[in-house]
């Protein structure tokens, strides 16, 4: 059985999620998105006691999260940061751990549900289904996939907008 672990994203570290019992990993990309100076002060304490420990994913664990966000619909909706705990997450898993993301992000939630890698919420519900989505013009109800970047339909230049569609499974 593997050893179970935590790994935070700036939500959980932020929610004050810090497990006594199992080990807490996060990535340097994370730390540096915590601003507030009460959540410094407890990350920088977690870190000088290693309570949590910084690692960072392989270009190989981003490059499998990558293409499970491409056919999900949310590659565009996660940072490179997001990206990096999720790949993390993977990382780990690969290393025999049984790994548990702490996140609030929505979408970070969606892409560990379809890669069927358990996450719990600090300070929100989380979600329960999985979703795709789909970009459309508004005006002649062109379809574009979900990674497309632009804002307006190359066909009549009508505002591009998102939809959810069904759910999304991690089949290769």
């Amino acid at each position: 059985m593997s050893k179970k672990v935590f790994v935070l994203d700036a939500s959980g570290i932020i929610g004050g999620f810090l497990s006594g019992k199992y080990s807490n990993y996060t990535t340097s990309q994370v730390v540096t998105e915590i601003k507030d100076i009460k959540s410094e002060l407890s990350l920088q304490d977690a870190l000088e006691n290693k309570q949590i420990t910084i690692k960072e994913p392989s270009t190989r664990d981003i490059g499998e999260v990558e293409k499970v966000i491409t056919r999900s619909g949310d590659l565009l909706r996660l940072s490179d940061v997001d990206k990096g705990v999720i790949a993390l997450a993977v990382k780990l898993k690969r290393d025999d751990l049984s790994p548990t993301v702490v996140t609030d992000d929505y979408s970070i939630q969606n892409v560990l549900k379809i890669m069927e890698i358990p996450f719990r919420s600090v300070l929100t519900r989380g979600i329960e289904d999985v979703v795709g989505w789909i970009k459309f013009c508004k005006g002649c109800k062109k379809t574009y996939p979900a990674n497309y970047t632009g804002t307006d339909c190359e066909i009549c230049g009508s505002p591009i907008s998102r939809k959810r569609t069904k759910k999304v499974t991690n089949k290769k």
